[in-house]
């Protein structure tokens, strides 16, 4: 199972995208879990809150790349990743947990999206830093260039950014498709 993530600062049209993505390529996607999590809670949230986002994210993929296989769909796209938890945690709490630093080392996507902050700030009581999405996207950019993640960023109005992140999908699909058999998902592609 391929899966995709989408990351990077807020108010840079990740779940838009990570939503177009699936419906483009007839596959599931993995909404915010922190997003519905601080809905249900309000936006205040501690250390133990980012955590249990945390958790809640991974399971929530788990539960995604399940139900793709289940369809037989070879990929899964992730409206968000770990890395969004450890930017945040070591922002507003000077650090990042331990157990989360040693699971982004072992969960690799094959593809990680970066999206620009060239997109106009959309208002949101959820949503903290209006003026500081540049060093954000900076923290970003920096964290996969050391994790050596193969990632794409993608920015311009929403129709190219999707034009983009399809090509990029595509690529990643044709590799997939070109290697051994072990590999290929053992249902049927509908």
């Amino acid at each position: 199972m391929l899966r995709v993530a989408l990351t990077g600062p807020e108010s840079t049209g990740k779940t838009t995208l990570s939503s177009l993505l699936a419906d483009h390529y007839h596959t599931v996607w993995v909404p915010e879990y922190a997003r519905a999590y601080l809905t249900e809670r309000g936006p205040q949230y501690a250390l133990s809150d980012l955590e249990e986002m945390a958790r809640g994210q991974l399971a929530a993929e788990e539960a995604a790349i399940r139900e793709a296989a289940r369809r037989g769909r070879p990929v899964v796209f992730c409206d968000t990743d770990l890395l969004v938890i450890k930017i945040w945690s070591e922002h507003s709490f000077g650090y990042c947990p331990d157990w989360i630093l040693r699971r982004i080392e072992q969960q690799r996507y094959d593809l990680v999206l970066l999206l620009n902050v060239d997109m106009p700030w959309q208002p949101d009581p959820l949503r903290e830093h209006p003026h500081h999405r540049a060093h954000f996207y900076a923290l970003y950019q920096r964290e996969l260039h050391g994790q050596l993640s193969n990632f794409a960023e993608i920015s311009g109005p929403p129709a190219e950014r999707l034009e983009q992140a399809c090509f990029h999908v595509d690529m990643l699909l044709d590799q997939f498709q070109d290697q051994p058999s072990e590999r290929q998902p053992t249902a049927e592609r509908n």
